[in-house]
């Protein structure tokens, strides 16, 4: 599947197009696409249209283009985030009564932190954090707890990439994260500040799969100069334990032994 002279595939084209748009640029013309996503113009042009025809982009407003609803109804059918989704709600809603701030779920995808639910105060300040939003795994609570108890092979080819500082404070020596992952499985949680935004620390904990195998890191972000971990860590903990189980997970789970 290539007809393109510069060897890339119509299929890569086409991600490059879809991945233009996001939460900070929903909509854009046609050449506004072209120029996100490198493309010339004529083949965005064709390309669109083409996507169109399956509701895979749609049109708003004059010439404005966006992500169709057909992507959304595609990507749901086979997700497992989907179903990860509706088992955590209820527990990550009991949470948020504690937090009242931000409370999140994320699993690790393609070497990066994915978001894939968000439970927020209308009142916090923090803009962070949304659903779909990635992270590095080494400058997020939740990627270092997921990165924790993944297998050591992983945590090595994670750990031997470029490691950006996202603020001052986050962690890029890998011999140092190396010991936050193996307190972080001894502790059964997680609560560095700043690592992603100065402002902010992320306290999180494991959500475990019916393998026994880490399927997500449930989250709490708090303003850093009010955060109480440990009235925090005890609601996550109980949340987390209770959506492991409804996912078939063993009881003992890390951190267990501390409620």
């Amino acid at each position: 599947m290539n007809d393109s002279t510069s060897g890339e595939s119509v299929i890569s084209r086409v991600v490059r197009l879809m991945s233009a748009f996001d939460r900070s640029v929903p909509t854009m013309t046609l050449s506004g696409l072209a120029r996100r996503s490198g493309l010339p113009l004529t083949t965005t042009h064709r390309l669109v249209q083409e996507l169109a025809r399956h509701g895979l982009i749609e049109k708003v407003s004059g010439d404005e283009l966006r992500v169709g609803m057909r992507m959304w109804e595609l990507g749901a059918r086979g997700s497992t985030a989907l179903g990860l989704q509706e088992v955590a709600l209820p527990f990550m809603e009991d949470v948020q009564a504690t937090v009242r701030q931000h409370t999140t779920l994320a699993v690790l995808d393609r070497g990066s932190v994915l978001y894939v639910e968000r439970l927020s105060a209308p009142e916090s300040p923090l803009d962070a954090a949304h659903i779909a939003q990635r992270m590095p795994v080494h400058a997020a609570s939740s990627g270092l707890v997921l990165l924790a108890f993944s297998d050591g092979a992983y945590q090595e080819e994670i750990l031997a990439q470029p490691l950006e500082a996202v603020t001052p404070d986050t962690v890029t020596d890998p011999a140092i994260i190396r010991r936050h992952l193996a307190e972080i499985r001894a502790r059964g949680h997680v609560a560095i500040p700043g690592i992603g935004h100065m402002d902010w620390v992320g306290i999180a904990v494991p959500v475990f799969g019916a393998s026994g195998r880490i399927a997500a890191s449930l989250n709490a972000i708090v303003p850093r100069h009010e955060a109480n971990v440990p009235a925090i860590i005890p609601s996550l903990l109980t949340a987390a334990h209770g959506i492991s189980r409804s996912l078939g997970a063993d009881n003992r789970l890390p951190g267990s032994r501390r409620l």
